[in-house]
């Protein structure tokens, strides 16, 4: 069994009616002692009021709690937004004996209604008086909105002797775009770091995975990443090998949760791993992979198990990178479908299209303009998807 506690936080969830189901809609993660703390937020010009005022107090980093709901988004609620996401702050602070600026508020949920604040209030001393050591599974619970299961991922590393864990939680399966995927994650460590370097590890691995992650193309309002790391291992100053093995697990536990929320795409029933290898540069890499993983043909494809070439075609043509469209190799795993821009046959379509009807698999298309790669991971789109979404207010 996966241990899902780490020294020194604890955490709690309750259902304060927020949600329409009667679901655990609000969870706090408390640390015991001050903790560094990292975020990266959405890229969302419209910013919900948690990531606001999560952004203004993270960057001391330093923090010793996260209060977060289900249920309501509390963005493009304006001043009265901004204030209520205060008062959650403060409330948590006098229930916890901290300062209200050592609180990370988030939410997730419907947009444009404000935040049910009769509930919220009375939720706050519920939750501080529930908290455990192992009530870190109900918080990942609680967090859910359309997610049909919870996500977690730990890891175990070892720096100046000492043990440390990493814990991740999740939650997100809509409105899933790189720069990020619609997502609250919250990552919990008992590493000593520095809150400089526990940034720069949390920025270059959210780069390499939930920035590398699509499903519908849409960027939330309220796309938030959150790292604690409250030094209870007692660990001294990190060695440069060090720091890399906690960047390591650091990527591996975020990766894991990238790769739990695109299985969990609305409606989705495949993850596909678009990988475009011999770019002229990595931006073009980049570029021509999240177009692919985007393109809505593409997408409905690959729910009908339909190796349809030409759509990846008009997808690399329109992305603004170069290319020749005679150099362009593509493979379904390990099946060539398309040699020099042209068809190879029918023959290898059909070994394609049983390849497409496993749950994970590959497309892989050779530019053959230079040496630069690149992934991003996406989904199908199917007719439950919008089903859900049709219905997602109601």
């Amino acid at each position: 069994m996966e241990n899902h506690k780490v020294q020194g936080f604890k955490a709690s969830a309750i259902a304060s009616g927020i949600k329409k189901d009667g679901g655990l809609d609000m969870a706090l993660i408390y640390s015991e002692k001050s903790a560094s703390a990292a975020g990266v937020f959405t890229t969302n010009r419209v910013k919900a009021a948690p990531v606001i005022l999560s952004q203004q107090n993270i960057r001391k980093g330093k923090v010793r709690a996260i209060i977060a709901n289900a249920g309501n988004a509390n963005a493009c609620t304006g001043k009265v937004g901004l204030d209520n996401a205060r008062r959650e702050a403060e409330w948590v602070a006098k229930e916890l004996g901290i300062h209200a600026d050592e609180v990370l508020v988030a939410s997730t949920g419907v947009i444009g209604t404000p935040l049910p604040m009769d509930r919220i209030e009375r939720g706050i001393p519920e939750l501080a008086q529930c908290l455990l050591p192992e009530g870190l599974p109900d918080a990942a619970e609680a967090i859910m909105t359309t997610d049909s299961f919870s996500k977690m991922s730990p890891f175990e590393g070892e720096a100046d002797g000492k043990p440390y864990q990493i814990l991740g939680m999740a939650k997100g399966a809509g409105m899933i775009m790189p720069n990020m995927a619609t997502m609250l994650c919250f990552v919990l460590s008992d590493i000593c770091i520095d809150p400089a370097d526990l940034s720069r590890a949390v920025s270059s691995s959210v780069e390499a995975t939930f920035n590398r992650i699509s499903e519908d193309g849409d960027t939330s309002t309220n796309d938030t990443v959150l790292v604690m790391a409250n030094g209870t291992a007692g660990n001294g100053k990190l060695t440069f090998g060090e720091y890399d093995r906690f960047q390591t697990g650091l990527t591996h536990v975020m990766n894991e949760l990238a790769t739990m929320i695109v299985r969990d795409g609305e409606g989705a029933t495949k993850v596909v791993y678009v990988k475009v290898k011999g770019a002229a540069s990595h931006e073009d890499a980049e570029t021509a992979a999240r177009t692919i993983a985007n393109s809505y043909l593409v997408k409905t494809a690959f729910y009908g198990q339909d190796p349809n070439w030409g759509r990846i075609m008009a997808a690399l043509g329109r992305s603004t990178i170069s290319m020749r469209e005679k150099d362009v190799h593509i493979w379904v795993d390990d099946i060539q479908i398309v040699k020099d821009g042209l068809a190879i046959g029918a023959d290898v379509e059909k070994q394609a299209s049983k390849k497409m009807a496993e749950n994970e698999f590959s497309v892989t298309i050779d530019l053959r303009q230079g040496e630069h790669e690149d992934q991003v991971v996406t989904c199908d789109l199917t007719p439950d998807y919008i089903a859900i979404n049709s219905d997602y207010r109601t």
